[in-house]
């Protein structure tokens, strides 16, 4: 009988051992478990990546040259060498060239009519190069649209200002000419009316090739001596450049600016050494300038040429 008791002791000792041990080990499972998700919970969340955005270079971008006077587009252009400064600044200052030549355009000139009434007269427009030049340097990736920087300058030239104008003579110059010479005087001839009468006001510039026009058979200038590296060679307009020279002297005796003139290669006899001035179509241009643009000035100038038997004579007229 204490066998039997001691044998039921014994295995009711080892069933609750057990059953101790299984509850222990689940509530050590249960302690793990939460110590983990407790320090799965402090561990910071990692941050989504940001995807990076691509870097914009100005030489891969397109750009719009737009007209400043009026926003329309003139052109669209990649600076594909934007990096290489040598070549790009050469490239840009060819692209300016290539855009002034279809806008520019000199000042066509007012002028007086046998009644006193003032007839013609544009606008002087031109694209300012060096200033697009400039533009074109300072590119960014922001700003895609570049000013094409076109100016307009009109005649400066009203009928109330230009009353009086040719009662005062400021200088006046005369040059000589062989009556024999009928071809050549007939181109001396054409060319004097056509500048005679033209009024410049202030800030108005003058161009004798503008204001002449081309030398063509078709407008009845005739195969005359025209002076071509040191050498006397026919051609159709020749002669002109007395009616250049007569006019230039009577300008500069007014003491009005001449920003641009160039002598013959070779002596010419109806002017001193050095008082000459050539001119071509498509070559040399004789430039004179009236003065300052300003709202004060009142000096109005009109140049005169008078065709005659055997001479020119330019007055200068008007008032400074």
């Amino acid at each position: 009988m204490k066998k039997v008791l001691g044998a039921l002791l014994l295995g009711a000792t080892i069933v609750s051992a057990f059953i101790a041990y299984g509850m222990y080990t689940n509530h050590s499972a249960k302690q793990t478990a939460a110590i983990e998700q407790k320090q799965a919970a402090k561990k910071p969340e990692k941050k989504a990546e940001k995807k990076k955005k691509p870097v914009l270079k100005v030489e891969e971008l397109t750009y719009q040259l737009k007209d400043s006077r009026t926003g329309e587009v003139m052109k669209e252009f990649k600076p594909v060498h934007y990096k290489d400064k040598g070549v790009y600044d050469q490239e840009i200052k060819q692209l300016a060239s290539e855009l002034a030549k279809g806008i520019d355009t000199p000042m066509q000139n007012i002028k007086i009519d046998e009644n006193g009434s003032l007839t013609g007269g544009s606008k002087q427009i031109i694209l300012k190069e060096a200033e697009l030049v400039k533009n074109l340097q300072n590119l960014n990736t922001k700003q895609l649209e570049v000013k094409v920087p076109i100016y307009e300058t009109a005649p400066n030239v009203t009928a109330a200002s230009a009353q009086g104008i040719a009662d005062v003579s400021l200088a006046s110059y005369s040059t000589r000419f062989r009556p024999s010479d009928t071809s050549r005087n007939r181109n001396v001839q054409l060319s004097a009316e056509a500048i005679n009468n033209v009024v410049l006001g202030p800030g108005d510039s003058f161009s004798y090739n503008q204001t002449v026009g081309e030398r063509t058979a078709e407008r009845g200038y005739q195969p005359a001596p025209e002076i071509i590296n040191k050498q006397l060679v026919m051609g159709i307009g020749g002669g002109i450049c007395q009616t250049s020279s007569t006019l230039f002297n009577a300008i500069d005796g007014a003491g009005l600016q001449v920003t641009a003139r160039s002598h013959h290669s070779k002596h010419v006899g109806y002017v001193p050494a050095g008082r000459d001035a050539t001119v071509s179509w498509g070559g040399p241009d004789y430039y004179a300038f009236c003065c300052s643009r300003s709202r004060s000035s009142t000096r109005r100038i009109l140049p005169e040429l008078v065709f005659g038997n055997s001479s020119i004579n330019s007055i200068t007229r008007g008032y400074l």
